[in-house]
C-alpha cells in the first residue's frame, strides 16, 4: 500500500486495488469452514431448543438413539455443503486475484 501511495494513487484506488484484494483472500479462505460450522451448530441448537423439524434435530435424535446410518447421512449432507462452499470459494479466489492459478499446482 505504501508503494501505491508513493506512485500517487488516490486513497480509494489504494484501498480497493491493493488492500481489500489481499484482505479478501483471507476472508474467502476461511468462509466455507466458518459457514458450515455456524450452520451445523445453529441448526442443531435452534431445532433442539424449539423442537423444530430439520436436519439438526434429526441428527441429534439419531445420536441419542444410536441410529448410525442416519447420523452418517446427516454428516454426509453437511460435508457435501462444506465441499460445495469450498468449491465456490476456490472459484471466487480466481475472480478476486487472477494471478492465482490452480491448474499449475496440479502435480504438487
Amino acid at each position: 500500500a505504501g508503494a501505491a501511495r508513493a506512485k500517487g494513487l488516490e486513497e480509494k484506488q489504494v484501498l480497493y486495488g491493493h488492500v481489500f484484494r489481499n484482505a479478501m483472500l483471507i476472508v474467502i479462505a476461511s468462509l466455507p469452514g466458518v459457514l458450515v460450522a455456524l450452520f451445523f451448530t445453529g441448526s442443531l441448537l435452534i431445532e433442539v431448543i424449539f423442537s423444530l423439524d430439520g436436519l439438526g434435530l434429526l441428527g441429534f435424535e439419531a445420536a441419542l438413539n444410536r441410529d448410525y446410518p442416519v447420523i452418517f447421512g446427516t454428516l454426509y449432507i453437511f460435508t457435501l455443503m462444506g465441499l460445495v462452499l469450498k468449491l465456490i470459494s476456490d472459484l471466487t479466489y480466481v475472480l478476486v486475484d487472477p494471478r492465482i492459478d490452480f491448474e499449475s499446482r496440479e502435480g504438487a
